[in-house]
Parts: C-alpha cells; structure tokens; sequence
C-alpha cells in the first residue's frame, strides 16, 4: 500500500497546477485534483473492493488535462473526438510515468493504461466502473452548471448520451443524487423519452 499512497501523492501534486480552480461547499480547490479525488471517491463507493489499478486508474483519469486545451483542436464534432482520444493516450502516458518512478511493475502500468484508455468498455468491469465514476462526477458537480448554459435540447442529448455509458449500477447511483429542480426535470424529460 506504501507505492499505492506515494503514487497518489505524485498524481494529487501533479493535479494540484490545474490552473482552472472551483469552489465547493465555501471551498477552493484546483479543478482537476477536485475531479480527480471525487472519481476516486465514485469508485470506491462503487466497487469497495476495487483492484489497485483501478484505484490508480481513478486517480490519474485526467492528470494534466489542462495542459492540452479544447481550443488547440478544430471546431466540431471531429476535433472534439480527436481531443478526446488524444488526451486518453497522454493520460496513460503521464500516468505510466509516474507509476515506474514508484517502482509500479509493466503488468500493473499496461492494465492501469486500459483502465484509463477506457478499452473495452462494457466487457471489462474495471472499466465499466470508471466509466459509471466519470459520469457520476459529471452528474453530481457539473450538471447543474451546465443547465443553465445549454439550451434544453442539447441538455436532453447530454444526459442520454450520459446514461448510456453507464450500467445500472452507474443509473442507480445517479438516482440518489440531489439535483436542482431544473435538473431534476430535465433528467426525468431525458428518460421519459429516450
């Protein structure tokens, strides 16, 4: 457990640039290392008995994210898959790195780099489960934002494309979360008509 906690410490330093910052609960924090433990917070829930590359898997997901903005990828749907699929492989790499410098084996880097790559998603159950965890966090401290910047329409697409990533334990754990009235309607609208 003593390589699993100097690794998260490297992962929470790494985060803790994020020169992005939120504010929950009177609190402020560096955006990516708030994400970054509440994913790993969503997986344990999920999974208490979650393996260690997952657990690592949940706290590098987006380390360093912000060191590759949105705006340096074309407008569109294209340039925004491209971003996506770019920034899983730079994850797993950064991730990699630090995981050999705490003297993590290549078995253990190569299932972490899956996990993160989200491979196989809907075959493989850790990656199911970060997968269900990525969208929790979405759904608990980023939604309700988002409510008010998207028209309805957009919202209504979001949320389906949101809960078909998860399995049912993802849409039931998203079921216990407290909502905005306006989210909660919306989430009711989505599901009444998908």
């Amino acid at each position: 457990m003593e390589k699993l906690e100097q690794a998260f410490k490297l992962f929470d330093d790494y985060n803790k640039q994020s020169p992005e910052q939120l504010t929950w609960k009177g609190v402020t924090h560096p955006s990516e290392y708030f994400y970054s433990v509440e994913l790993y917070n969503w997986v344990k829930k999920l999974a208490p008995e979650a393996s260690e590359e997952l657990l690592l898997a949940s706290r590098s997901q987006h380390i360093g994210r912000w060191e590759v903005p949105r705006n340096t990828y074309p407008d569109g749907r294209i340039g925004y898959l491209t971003w996506r699929s770019d920034l899983k492989k730079i994850h797993a790499q950064k991730a990699a790195s630090i995981l050999r410098t705490v003297g993590y084996s290549d078995e253990i880097i190569a299932r972490v780099q899956v996990i993160i790559q989200k491979l196989q998603l809907k075959l493989d159950p850790d990656v199911q489960i970060i997968e269900n965890a990525l969208c929790l966090v979405f759904l608990e401290f980023q939604f309700d934002d988002l409510v008010k910047k998207l028209p309805e329409e957009k919202m209504i697409t979001v949320l389906r494309k949101t809960w078909k990533k998860m399995s049912k334990e993802g849409h039931d754990a998203a079921m216990t979360l407290n909502f905005s009235p306006e989210g909660h309607a919306l989430i009711t609208k989505a599901l009444q008509e998908a």
